[in-house]
């Protein structure tokens, strides 16, 4: 009969419209799921060493420093800040961004890969130290940059992070790698470091000091651990000469910058070599990384836009279906709308991540004999 055709016909469209869910699901997650090689699938997004329940509530905490400025300005509650931030953000940075967190100038005919790598490889290169010369990460993450650098130079890495889960994750990755002897990782903070006195042959930071309250602070840690005569190497996250704190739009672009990255609050480019001299090194080198002939780095945030709300609806999916935890598509959405202010910073010139300052301890900046 008629009804049982048109029957036959709903039960046929509703198996369809199941199979077309369960394999757009499936295209979602294991074709465009992994952000790289031996990253983070959607199905295993968390919020770090939050407990799952815990995570929103924690999102919510993390927008409470915001309501209480005079506490991101103390030095002991930022510590906290920057951890709940990163608990909460590492592995949709992994899952859609990879294993380094920060960004590169892109280079004609190269991937974003190979940018990226090439960014780092150049930090190594500035310090001018020899294969199997014991260098300092301050601020790794989960150690793209460490492993990049630790392949390309020979060198012993010494990675630091305050946050436990990147710690983890660095050490799964230096095993996945084969580099875990030349990598180490170590839980702490970066302004009261647990290494001696002169214990390193140079350090880098890249796009991390920016997370400390005050500069001086984590510089001065960082001349204490180097030998003299070592060099150090930041890639420092600044507003340029471009920026006018009178002018409402660029005020807003950068308080958009600091909210969404956990930053206490963004320095001036013309702040970061004087800071450097106070607490003892000399400024070998200054330069903006981001300026021409350099290409925008700005350029693959704007090219993920889709590719941003692909993987929303992929997070809000899981979520739905108690996969992700609560929470994680609020991240998401954060990390998003402040992906829009740091290429609005870009294209405005008023910020860049890659403002580089190369320091040396000097060698007469002997230590006292106890």
């Amino acid at each position: 009969s008629l009804d049982s055709i048109y029957d036959l016909d709903g039960r046929f469209c509703s198996v369809l419209h199941r199979l077309l869910l369960a394999g757009g699901l499936y295209w979602f997650v294991w074709v465009l799921g992994p952000a790289e090689q031996k990253g983070k699938r959607a199905t295993h997004l968390s919020g770090g060493s939050i407990a799952r329940e815990k995570v929103q509530d924690n999102y919510k905490q993390y927008w409470s420093f915001f309501r209480r400025p005079e506490e991101i300005e103390t030095a002991d509650k930022v510590p906290a800040f920057v951890d709940t931030f990163y608990n909460l953000v590492t592995d949709i940075y992994e899952w859609g961004w990879g294993q380094s967190f920060h960004f590169s100038p892109s280079i004609p005919g190269k991937s974003d890969r190979d940018a990226t790598r090439h960014h780092e490889e150049m930090a190594v290169d500035f310090l001018n130290v020899r294969p199997s010369a014991r260098i300092l990460d301050a601020g790794c993450g989960v150690g793209g940059p460490m492993r990049a650098i630790a392949a390309h130079s020979g060198t012993n890495v010494v990675g630091i992070t305050i946050n436990e889960y990147q710690v983890n994750r660095a050490r799964l990755h230096n095993k996945k790698a084969g580099l875990d002897s030349q990598c180490e990782v170590v839980c702490g903070n970066f302004l009261q470091m647990p290494f001696g006195d002169n214990t390193f042959d140079g350090a880098y930071s890249i796009e991390a000091t920016c997370h400390a309250p005050k500069l001086e602070d984590v510089y001065a840690e960082i001349y204490r651990v180097l030998k003299p005569g070592s060099l150090y190497v930041s890639y420092e996250w600044v507003t340029t000469e471009l920026y006018n704190g009178d002018d409402p739009e660029h005020v807003d672009i950068i308080q958009g910058i600091e909210r969404g990255d956990a930053l206490p609050g963004l320095r001036s480019y013309n702040d970061i070599a004087a800071i450097a001299r106070k607490v003892g090194f000399e400024v070998v080198k200054e330069k903006d990384l981001a300026k021409p002939p350099s290409k925008p780095w700005w350029t693959r945030l704007k090219m993920g836009r889709i590719a941003y709300w692909r993987n929303h609806i992929l997070v809000t999916l899981l979520s739905f279906l108690g996969i992700a935890p609560k929470g994680v598509v609020d991240v998401h959405e954060m990390l998003f709308t402040t992906a829009d202010y740091l290429v609005r910073g870009g294209e405005t010139g008023i910020f860049t991540p890659m403002h580089m300052i190369l320091c040396r301890k000097p060698e007469n900046d002997i230590p006292s004999s106890s």
